[in-house]
């Protein structure tokens, strides 16, 4: 499959995305130590709502077109409220905040970014975004060379976003090895790694190469309805390794309050330890 971001901005994935990528660059901002955040794919920064490949699709009508803050419930609510706050700015010149848009948003002035993209007009509009701003770094280079060559950090903490296209018939294969190569390099990171749900074979894969590492990893998945592989895109997961403390029981509050939103079918999320089975689904 094909999954540029530009397509997809602001769709079920991308929410359920970037309120879980919001709540650990919230959690590592409750300390006052400096941290990093790197994004391997991190591609134009943010997304024109109504410009030709958004406009296209309109996958952000069903995404985050449909959250009604108000049926989250007070809980869920609060802990979307940092990412919709960042969605709400953005919004008002109608486009859709990609990942750098969050971090940038987000992140305090002595924390740093560093993004890799390897598409020049991604790359032309991600450096125009960061602008002068002497946090960010815009690289182009190959997200996983990128993911090799900068690990570890200076601050000694941080995040790194994994968040690749799928262009790749060896996408899984290769996303698996890469992480459990920079994971080698920087055992105390916490690496964020998206991945698409046609079937459960990619997703297994992964989860069996990192325990085989010996990894501490938190599966999440979230899906509107049933995947199927002949059938667009509906389901998709996370993977995070060395996750917050807080990470598992907010994602058990935020995320069934999603899929009541975002469901167009059967839609569940799961949550599990990559060491044992899903601990069933939460709805």
């Amino acid at each position: 499959m094909n999954y540029r971001h530009e397509f997809h901005a602001g769709n079920f994935a991308d929410v359920f995305k970037h309120a879980i990528l919001t709540r650990v660059l919230v959690y590592l901002m409750r300390k006052p130590a400096p941290f990093r955040f790197i994004d391997t794919h991190a591609g134009s920064g943010a997304y024109d709502l109504a410009g030709d490949a958004a406009g296209r699709t309109q996958e952000w009508r069903g995404g985050i077109g449909r959250i009604d803050r108000t049926a989250l419930g007070p809980e869920a609510g609060a802990l979307l409220a940092p990412y919709l706050a960042v969605v709400d700015a953005a919004r008002a010149s109608d486009s859709y905040p990609g990942s750098p848009a969050l971090a940038l948003a987000l992140l305090r002035p002595f924390d740093r970014m560093l993004f890799c993209d390897l598409h020049s007009e991604a790359l032309a509009r991600l450096r125009a975004r960061v602008g002068r701003d002497k946090r960010a770094k815009v690289v182009a280079l190959d997200g996983y060379v990128g993911l090799n060559a900068f690990l570890p950090p200076l601050e000694r903490r941080g995040v790194i976003l994994i968040d690749p296209p799928f262009e790749a018939g060896d996408e899984f294969e290769r996303l698996a090895e890469s992480l459990v190569a920079a994971w080698r390099k920087w055992r105390a990171g916490v690496f964020i790694a998206w991945y698409p749900i046609k079937d459960r074979r990619g997703a297994e894969m992964i989860a069996r190469r990192l325990e085989a590492a010996g990894m501490r990893a938190l599966r999440l998945e979230f899906s509107i309805d049933a995947p199927r592989p002949d059938q667009p895109l509906v389901a998709n997961g996370l993977v995070v390794i060395n996750p917050p403390f807080a990470l598992e029981a907010e994602a058990a509050c935020l995320l069934p309050a999603l899929v009541r939103q975002l469901e167009t079918g059967r839609g569940d999320t799961r949550i599990g330890w990559i060491d044992r089975p899903f601990e069933g689904v939460h709805r």
